[in-house]
């Protein structure tokens, strides 16, 4: 009794954000990219960024499986929050054009190879 007691208090019932179960945090993940794929011709015509709708959509979807061994129902939850608000923010045209192309920024930097590159990067 005493070690039941002892599991209880140790562990934490924690409150859901949004979504219950796994299946419930899934669709909202997919109305979000959903939501943004019917937008990006939208976004490529309004702010008239150098890339064709091809482009945004492979960088869309790379953004969004660059989460998807994220498990845990409540960190799912809150991306899904923090991807709604940027849909919103560039929907209604509260983000600039240079905020739009930040999401094709090299994924990887290239290392630099000589003393001024090196020495540059460096101290960022």
């Amino acid at each position: 009794m005493a070690a039941r007691q002892a599991i209880q208090v140790g562990t934490k019932s924690v409150r859901p954000v949004l979504s219950l179960n796994p299946g419930e945090a899934k669709a909202r993940v997919l109305n979000l990219y959903k939501a943004w794929y019917r937008q990006v011709p939208y976004i490529v015509k309004e702010f008239d960024i150098p890339k064709s709708e091809e482009q945004c959509r492979a960088k869309l979807k790379e953004l969004f499986l660059k989460n998807k061994n994220v498990t845990d129902i409540r960190v799912i939850d809150m991306l899904v929050i923090k991807g709604q608000m940027e849909l919103k923010e560039t929907v209604n045209m509260w983000k600039q054009k240079g905020h739009v192309m930040d999401y094709f920024k090299p994924t990887e930097e290239p290392k630099p190879k000589d003393f001024l590159s090196k020495f540059f990067s460096s101290n960022e």
